[in-house]
């Protein structure tokens, strides 16, 4: 008799699950997100600054709700988006340089927008989410082998 490499609902899980993603990968993007969620609350901590109200509100929103995707995407037993990842790092850096890019300088003196602590907050945040969500893409990518249809797998 030959094995059936077809899910069986009747056998347990699907094959994709001992395929699953390494724990590092889930924990990383449930962090990606939660400082997501940091950088939406941000401004409301740090006082309010207007002028970046709503692109902390925006782009951390996007960034604690597509690494939530991610972080969901895992925990289902599917594989990382990598596209998903790769935007999120892309948000990431937005956030890093938005205070210069709003506010009209590209000098640290001009911190006028906001305060600084929030400046400060949206710098190291974007940095780190960036970091990781780059490296969580990188480390989904590597797994894919080259040469392969897709759905094969």
């Amino acid at each position: 008799m030959s094995e059936s490499t077809t899910n069986d609902p009747a056998a347990g899980e699907s094959h994709t699950r001992d395929q699953g993603e390494p724990d590092s990968q889930k924990w990383l993007s449930g962090f990606v997100s939660l400082i997501g969620l940091w950088l939406a609350a941000s401004p409301f901590v740090y006082g309010p600054a207007q002028s970046m109200l709503w692109n902390n509100l925006l782009v951390g929103g996007a960034i604690f709700l597509l690494a939530g995707y991610n972080y969901y995407r895992i925990i289902t037993a599917h594989p990382t988006s990598t596209g998903v990842m790769s935007l999120v790092a892309l948000l990431a850096l937005w956030m890093v340089v938005s205070h210069f890019a709003i506010g009209g300088q590209f000098a640290i003196g001009g911190l006028e927008v906001a305060s600084a602590g929030l400046a400060w907050s949206n710098i190291v945040s974007g940095l780190v989410a960036a970091a990781l969500s780059a490296y969580i893409a990188y480390a989904a990518g590597r797994g894919v082998p080259r040469g392969t249809a897709a759905g094969t797998r």
